[in-house]
């Protein structure tokens, strides 16, 4: 499927407790950003009809809709490409995915060598490097300790760093900012056709680990372990 840059482009991000949209129509982008905690789903759709409003468009008036595919917080995933899928399967339009650790690497000014980090919980971040000045990915998406993450043998350069995890007690082994980001870096990769689009019923989201909490016994054993 081929997207129609020329008409509105929506952006969706729900991969954390932020809801964050954005919306490119009449040469002007829309944002909204809201702390919603697990608001999410009850916030999301009234808050893309505000700015359908404000647009003067509907649903039916957009080349394509960008999302978040992650990682990041499984149940907001799962939210913002249902609403996507939603709003683009009636109209056949296409449904652009573009990773979260992509879009946070590229808020760097371009470098041979980056580091995207986020904050996976369960004392463990998701990450990948990037030469964003080649405009590749230098590693596969991992998931585990942030301690234990090492540079790659291919990359090239000193590490510059950026991601949630870098706001834990324990960090990467790298310096790098917290900055994490929002719907219009997601729509402003889109753009660059840099990442297929699909059907809506094709959409995938980008899971890096199966497991998404850990259990009773596991929480236990972790407060047990905090109090000793």
């Amino acid at each position: 499927m081929q997207p129609d840059f020329h008409r509105p482009i929506l952006a969706v991000d729900t991969g954390s407790s932020v809801l964050s949209l954005a919306l490119r129509a009449g040469g002007e982008i829309l944002s909204c950003r809201i702390d919603a905690g697990n608001r999410q789903s009850e916030l999301i759709l009234p808050q893309i009809g505000e700015m359908f409003a404000q647009a003067g468009i509907g649903a039916a008036d957009l080349g394509a809709v960008v999302y978040a595919k992650g990682p990041g917080a499984f149940t907001g995933l799962r939210i913002g490409i249902g609403v996507a899928q939603g709003l683009a399967a009636p109209f056949a339009t296409p449904l652009i995915g573009v990773p979260t650790l992509d879009a946070a690497a590229y808020l760097l000014p371009p470098q041979p060598c980056v580091l995207a980090a986020a904050d996976a919980r369960m004392n463990e971040v998701f990450y990948a490097w990037f030469d964003t000045a080649q405009r590749r990915r230098l590693s596969d998406y991992q998931v585990g300790a942030a301690a234990a993450i090492r540079q790659p043998e291919n990359a090239v350069g000193t590490a510059a760093g950026i991601g949630s995890a870098f706001a834990l007690e324990q960090p990467p082994p790298f310096s790098g900012c917290p900055d994490m980001p929002e719907a219009a870096d997601f729509l402003r990769l889109a753009l660059d056709s840099a990442y297929p689009a699909v059907a809506a019923a094709q959409a995938e989201l980008l899971y890096v680990r199966d497991k998404i909490a850990l259990t009773a016994a596991e929480q236990a054993a972790r407060r047990a372990g905090a109090a000793a």
